[in-house]
């Protein structure tokens, strides 16, 4: 080996210097306006607002990941992307059609989700099946409210629903900062299956479903760029 490629020089290198907090930042400014355009039904700007979520969201994401990305920030960023599909291509879509592409779109997001921490299911609550109790009494529920009205799309929205379990499950095994976000996921997808199959709704229902959504999918960023920026310092360790 060169004496110029030692080996810590090979290790991931953390992106201190490059300027994710002004992406941070950016990203936060989008959603304080989006969800103030919900409360105050500035249907327009939220339109705007909301198709700019993920895009803002993943230029964080890379900006302060390691390089080069591991494996569970390369899917956290598919992820993002069917997200950002799941949230723009509905708005060119009417009636049904837009709702399965809804529906679609952010199915593969949740596989994703479910693909990238398969790895750490051996430290989720799986180990502790007393813990599985409330995901499933609200999946329980869900199915509940929703199976009168559902119809045909009955089958679908179980299936949905069960990938929602899996992944805010499986969310634990990254701690219980992505255990909060999975959980949160879990609510705001819940509140949209109430809305479209139920007459449940909470007062500003559309505000509390992307206020969820939101919080959900910006904890379960930083917990995954925080798993990857702690493995690559352990490499780097190891690697010098």
């Amino acid at each position: 080996m060169p004496d110029s490629l030692s080996s810590s020089a090979l290790a991931p290198t953390l992106s201190n210097r490059r300027p994710w907090p002004w992406a941070g930042a950016a990203f936060i400014a989008i959603s304080a306006v989006h969800l103030a355009s919900q409360l105050f039904d500035f249907d327009a700007l939220s339109s705007v607002t909301q198709v700019l979520l993920m895009p803002a969201l993943a230029a964080t994401v890379v900006l302060a990941s390691p390089s080069p990305r591991p494996r569970l920030v390369r899917l956290l960023l598919v992820s993002l992307f069917f997200s950002w599909l799941g949230d723009t291509v509905p708005r060119f879509l009417h009636g049904d059609p837009g709702f399965l592409a809804m529906v679609g779109f952010f199915l593969i997001a949740q596989v994703m989700f479910i693909v990238a921490l398969w790895p750490h299911r051996s430290h989720s609550i799986l180990r502790k099946r007393v813990l599985l109790l409330p995901y499933l009494a609200f999946f329980g529920l869900l199915i509940a409210v929703c199976a009168p009205n559902a119809g045909s799309l009955l089958v679908p929205v179980i299936f949905y629903g069960l990938t929602l379990l899996t992944m805010a499950v499986l969310s634990t095994g990254l701690g219980p900062v992505a255990a909060l976000g999975g959980a949160l996921f879990f609510l705001s997808d819940g509140l949209i299956a109430f809305r479209a199959f139920s007459d449940f709704l909470l007062p500003q229902h559309g505000f509390l479903v992307m206020l969820t959504y939101i919080a959900a999918q910006a904890i379960l960023a930083y917990a995954f760029v925080t798993h990857a920026r702690s493995s690559a310092v352990t490499l780097g360790e190891t690697a010098s």
